[in-house]
C-alpha cells in the first residue's frame, strides 16, 4: 500500500481546514471576505490561462466578468420576468462568455504584445460602456437589482449569511483548479506553451495557432463569466462600475504577483491582495482614525501599493511568489545565460524597429 505523499497531506489538511472554517470562525464578515476573495481566485485562474499559459496579454478581462454578471442578471431577475435557476446559469453564463472571448480573439489573431494589449484594453471599455448605455435594458448606472438568490433543496441561500456562497465558490475553485490543471498538461496546454515561447516557430512546427488562441480567450473568458455569476447573485444587484479598467488590473496584478503559468501562484496571489484590498487597508484606515488621523485613508493608495508590489517582484522575483519550474527556469535561465540575455536583446531591438 503506497504511503501518502507529503504535498498529498498538505492538500488533505488544507481541505479540512477549509471546509471547517465557517464553523469555527463565525464571524460572518471573515467568511464574506473569503467568499469575495473566492470570486478573484477564478478569475485568476481564468485569467492565468490567456496570459501565464498562451502568453496572450489581456488588458481587458474585466468585461468578460460583466458579461457573466449581467447574463445572471438579466436571466435570473424580475428585469425581464425570466427567472433560470442560479445552476443552469453557471453552466450558461460561461457559454455566453466563451462565445465572446471567441468574438474578441477573432479580430487579434494576428497581434501580438503591445498591439494585443491595447485591443484587449478598447474591449474591456467598451463592454462596460455598452451595459451602461443601454439603460433601457440594463438600467444604466442604475444597474440590476433583486437578482434570484440561488435555492438548494428548496432552501435559499438569502442575505444574512455569507456561508451558503463560500461553499459555492470553493467548490467552483476545486472544479476550476482541476480542469486548468487538466489543460496545462493536456496537448492543448503544450500548444498554447509553444506558443508563449515562440509563436512563430509553433507555427513552422505545423501548430494550428489560429485554433488554439481562440481556445484561450473562450476558456479563460468562461472562468470569468463563472465568477461573474457566483458574484452578481452575491451582491444581488450588478452595475456598470463593478466591472471598469481597475478589474482587469487587479487581476493581472494578483497574478504577476502569484506567479504566471502557476495554479497555486494563482490562488495565492489573488487571496494575498484580496486580503490587502479589502481587509487590511479598511482596517488600518479604522485605526489611523480611532488614533486622530482622521484624514488618512489608507484605501485611497491601494494601486500605489499594487504598484510598488509589482515593482518589487520585478526587481527580486520576477517569476512570481509561487512560480511554475518551467517559468522559474525560462525566467532565471534567460538572466544568466549571456547568449540567451544577448538573443532576448535582439528580438527587442528587431520589433522596436519594425514599429
Amino acid at each position: 500500500m503506497r504511503r501518502p505523499q507529503p504535498k498529498q497531506l498538505w492538500l488533505a489538511a488544507l481541505g479540512i481546514v477549509l471546509v471547517a472554517y465557517p464553523y469555527v470562525d463565525r464571524n460572518n464578515a471573515h467568511v464574506d471576505f473569503l467568499a469575495n476573495a473566492g470570486a478573484f481566485i477564478l478569475l485568476a485562474l481564468g485569467l492565468n490561462i490567456v496570459v501565464g499559459f498562451a502568453g496572450l496579454l489581456d488588458l481587458g478581462y474585466a468585461a468578460f466578468f460583466a458579461i457573466g454578471s449581467y447574463s445572471y442578471a438579466m436571466l435570473a431577475s424580475p428585469q425581464f420576468g425570466i427567472h433560470i435557476p442560479f445552476w443552469i446559469m453557471l453552466l450558461v453564463a460561461p457559454a455566453i462568455a466563451a462565445v465572446f472571448g471567441i468574438l474578441l480573439g477573432a479580430p487579434t489573431l494576428r497581434l501580438r504584445g503591445d498591439y494585443l494589449a491595447i485591443v484587449t484594453l478598447g474591449f474591456g471599455e467598451i463592454v462596460p460602456q455598452t451595459f451602461l448605455n443601454l439603460s433601457q435594458y440594463t438600467n444604466g448606472p442604475n444597474g440590476i437589482i433583486s437578482l434570484d438568490q440561488p435555492s438548494l433543496f428548496g432552501h435559499t441561500f438569502g442575505f444574512s449569511s455569507a456561508v451558503p456562497y463560500y461553499y459555492v465558490l470553493l467548490a467552483l475553485i476545486v472544479i476550476g483548479v482541476l480542469v486548468a490543471r487538466n489543460l496545462r498538461d493536456s496537448r492543448l496546454g503544450r500548444t498554447w506553451m509553444a506558443i508563449r515561447e515562440d509563436e512563430l516557430a509553433a507555427r513552422h512546427m505545423g501548430i494550428d495557432t489560429t485554433v488554439a488562441k481562440l481556445s484561450a480567450f473562450a476558456l479563460g473568458a468562461s472562468f470569468s463569466g463563472l465568477a461573474g455569476v457566483a458574484y452578481a447573485a452575491k451582491l444581488s444587484l450588478v452595475s456598470p462600475d463593478q466591472f471598469q479598467f481597475n478589474v482587469s488590473v487587479l487581476v493581472l496584478s494578483m497574478l504577476v504577483l502569484g506567479g504566471m503559468g502557476s495554479i497555486a501562484g494563482a490562488i495565492v496571489g489573488s487571496f494575498v491582495l484580496s486580503f490587502v484590498n479589502s481587509f487590511l487597508l479598511p482596517q488600518s484606515t479604522a485605526l489611523a482614525h480611532a488614533a486622530g488621523l482622521s484624514g488618512l485613508d489608507f484605501t485611497n493608495y491601494r494601486y500605489m501599493i499594487y504598484g510598488v508590489i509589482l515593482v518589487v517582484m520585478m526587481l527580486f522575483r520576477p517569476e512570481g511568489l509561487i512560480p511554475s519550474r518551467q517559468r522559474k527556469a525560462e525566467l532565471r535561465d534567460a538572466l544568466a545565460d549571456p547568449v540567451l540575455l544577448a538573443h532576448e536583446q535582439a528580438e527587442y531591438e528587431g520589433s522596436a524597429a519594425a514599429s
